[in-house]
């Protein structure tokens, strides 16, 4: 594997965080896929889980937003409910409203997409894709949360095409970072005749598992990103629940937070 597709690790205050080379280089944005460890959550969500949907007191899932914060600058961290749906969150410099942050989870969507500095969006994953976005001449930035669903009906493509709508982006320009996640080793679908489409079936490993890192790399290119600028982590959530939360390796469980924002 070239270097500059290899992960970045990073520690502050027991605190870690992947980064992309690329994205890494990027001085006007800053970015982080976070580990498990770090909070204050106990099992079976030990320790750094991000979500209140799943059974940990909400009361440590603030303070471990708020921790997660701290590592990015302090600046806001918008997350959203997500429903394994296609609903693209757009948050313009022109129409902001400064929506409190205790109200931005009333907000549904599965991929976040903003121009406005100091805005940082937040992705909960545990098997499922973070793919992060950004388009350095436009200066827009997005974060996508792509499981199985969003990558049958292509959350990807439609959010490279909402960035070129929204705000004139070049796919061309855009450099990807798709994050860990259910590896090609592990996504196994028993009912997957039923489940997942025939044209995907040609990324079938072997009976029963599918290579969704994949698609979302060709879906990105087949979108106008270029192959030099999409990274993968090449991380398999299942096989490394000593770092990530994995719903397929656990079961009940937390969420990690994949994160990207622009820099005022």
């Amino acid at each position: 594997m070239q270097k500059r597709f290899r992960m970045i690790l990073k520690e502050k205050e027991g605190i870690k965080h992947y980064q992309f080379p690329k994205l890494s280089d990027c001085s006007d944005i800053w970015h982080g896929i976070f580990t498990r460890y770090g909070g204050i959550s106990e099992s079976p969500f030990k320790s750094l889980n991000v979500s209140f949907n799943l059974g940990d007191k909400s009361s440590n899932v603030v303070e471990n937003r708020c921790k997660i914060s701290q590592m990015t600058g302090g600046f806001p961290i918008t997350y959203a409910h997500q429903n394994h749906g296609t609903e693209i969150l757009v948050f313009r410099k022109e129409d902001e409203t400064g929506t409190p942050i205790a109200e931005q989870e009333a907000m549904t969507g599965d991929a976040l997409v903003t121009d406005i500095p100091g805005r940082f969006l937040a992705v909960q994953v545990a098997d499922c894709q973070s793919v992060l976005l950004f388009d350095p001449k436009q200066r827009v930035i997005a974060n996508i949360h792509s499981g199985w669903r969003g990558s049958i009906r292509n959350i990807v493509g439609r959010t490279i095409d909402t960035m070129k709508a929204a705000f004139d982006c070049r796919p061309s320009n855009v450099i990807a970072g798709i994050g860990p996640s259910l590896g090609p080793c592990c996504a196994e679908f028993i009912n997957y005749r039923k489940e997942i489409p025939e044209p995907f079936w040609r990324y079938r490993n072997s009976e029963n598992l599918f290579d969704f890192w994949s698609i979302s790399m060709e879906q990105l290119t087949d979108a106008g990103v270029l192959p030099d600028n999409i990274a993968l982590s090449r991380m398999c959530t299942k096989c490394r629940t000593d770092q990530f939360f994995s719903y397929r390796g656990e079961g009940i469980t937390g969420r990690f937070a994949s994160i990207i924002g622009i820099i005022p």
